[in-house]
């Protein structure tokens, strides 16, 4: 019987799988994992990313009856050199989108076919290839907007529906090494907290979308903005790691009654893809500003206080809260992280990169295309970005979107005997307040380390010598 290899690579999952349907079809499969550090180089997994990939991969392991290979290394030796040990005939893989991974499989492709090997590549972690739109001048969209409704209205461009799971069988070959070997968790304690933290693999994310679309999205479009409601699929992750395709996503949302909702949950899948589509036309997305207007701005590479930011410890409440669940759980609200991303790039004027350096870092859903589109987004260097004056106030936002503090302070504890109308601001609470909430300022909990109006009249002034520059 034929040889075939399936990939997995962000595609973690056996339902709604292109590549492992076209291997089935083929001959036995012969399913692999290949840890490729070597291409990545900068782009390698951050920590949060490498413990969720670990479980992942046990979890898609446990589907594949534990015939699944995993490797570590340059993936354009070890693929060539499997094809030709297990005498396999074609190889097949769903295709990424990051620019070293592009280039990577192109080059594997070419060889494998000039050694006649059947290799064959599928769209399986988007709803829409990201070369296949442009503006009707033929040149790529830079608003979200129009890009989003040319593709979801028109019915030939409508997402495929999900595939079924094929019937396995797979080639007989030795045993290989075990996921442990490929060295993805680190011996630290928030590493251990971190796995009991979160539920990987494919049942769960299948599972997880289910109770969104029963119990979260109805009022997703306005209770989004809530980090304490349900209304948020917390599929960013499975998304990510291919645990769950977003073909899936976008159809399981069909079946809620509320039109208004479904419509933009699926705006927000579309800004997924939209992120995708200006990394693929701008391979530098990660590294340059995509307005270079931007070039001038007077970004901060260094900070004294970019710890407190880290840490949760910026005497803000809603940041604070943000930033010690992503250290926490290696996930962060959406509302949030635009608020936090905000006072770091405009308050504190360090540079979107570190931000993102951080977040890349420490989130469990880190992706190239999402990060450095959201960051430069809240910078106003993106495409379709926030203007520049739009900084966020922590103090508001908290008021308006945690008022009664459920989600700050399951997060900042310390502050739980103070009265809600100080929550987000409790340095402005008298005296005799803060010595009945048994907080003293400055020891409990932080004082504020930047002054709101003052950093923002800097942003400001900063943004107006940035044009001045390139007038």
């Amino acid at each position: 019987m034929a040889r075939a290899i399936h990939w997995f690579r962000q595609d973690l999952r056996i339902s709604d799988n292109p590549a492992l349907c076209a291997a089935v079809r083929f001959g036995a499969v012969i399913p692999i994992y290949i840890l490729d550090e070597v291409n990545a180089g900068d782009d390698a997994m951050g920590a949060a990313s490498r413990v969720w990939l670990h479980k992942s991969l046990q979890k898609l392991n446990e589907s594949l009856q534990g015939k699944l290979q995993v490797f570590s290394g340059d993936a354009r030796q070890i693929l060539p050199e499997l094809v030709q040990e297990w005498q396999v005939e074609a190889v097949f893989w769903n295709r990424a989108y990051e620019p070293w991974r592009m280039q990577r499989d192109q080059e594997i492709k070419s060889y494998l076919k000039a050694q006649s090997i059947h290799v064959e590549s599928f769209q399986a972690s988007v709803l829409w290839e990201p070369w296949t739109l442009n503006k009707p001048d033929g040149t790529p969209y830079k608003v979200f907007t129009p890009f989003f409704h040319r593709r979801a209205s028109a019915e030939s461009t409508l997402p495929r529906e999900p595939l079924p799971c094929p019937e396995l069988c797979f080639a007989d070959i030795p045993a290989g090494q075990g996921i442990e070997a490929l060295e993805l968790v680190p011996n630290k304690d928030w590493a251990q907290n971190f796995l009991s933290e979160e539920t990987c693999g494919e049942a769960a994310a299948l599972a997880r979308l289910q109770d969104f679309v029963q119990n979260g999205l109805s009022g997703y479009k306005k209770g989004r903005n809530n980090p304490a409601l349900p209304n948020v699929s917390r599929l960013s992750s499975a998304l990510h790691f291919g645990e769950i395709s977003p073909n899936q996503a976008y159809h399981a949302a069909c079946v809620c009654d509320s039109p208004s909702d479904v419509e933009h949950f699926q705006r927000e899948l579309g800004w997924r893809e939209f992120s995708i589509y200006v990394l693929y036309h701008n391979p530098e997305l990660a590294q340059k500003n995509f307005n270079p207007a931007f070039d001038a701005f007077p970004w901060r590479q260094k900070h004294p206080k970019l710890w407190r930011w880290q840490m949760g410890q910026t005497g803000y409440p809603i940041i604070d809260a943000g930033m010690r669940q992503l250290y926490q759980t290696g996930w962060m609200h959406n509302r949030v992280r635009m608020v936090v991303a905000s006072f770091l790039v405009k308050n504190m004027l360090v540079d979107w990169r570190i931000g993102a350096a951080w977040f890349w870092d420490t989130l469990s859903d880190a992706d190239q295309a999402s990060n450095s589109a959201s960051w430069q987004w809240v910078a106003g260097s993106g495409a379709d970005g926030a203007p520049y004056f739009r900084i966020f106030n922590p103090v508001l936002q908290g008021e308006k979107f945690d008022a009664e503090g459920d989600y700050t302070l399951s997060y900042v504890p310390e502050l739980q005997a103070l009265p809600k109308k100080f929550l987000h601001k409790p340095w402005q609470a008298p005296r005799n307040v803060l010595r009945e909430a048994g907080i003293v300022l400055g020891e409990d909990y932080p004082n504020p380390m930047i002054d709101l109006a003052q950093s923002r009249g800097s942003a400001l002034e900063a943004f107006e010598m940035m044009k001045m520059q390139n007038s």
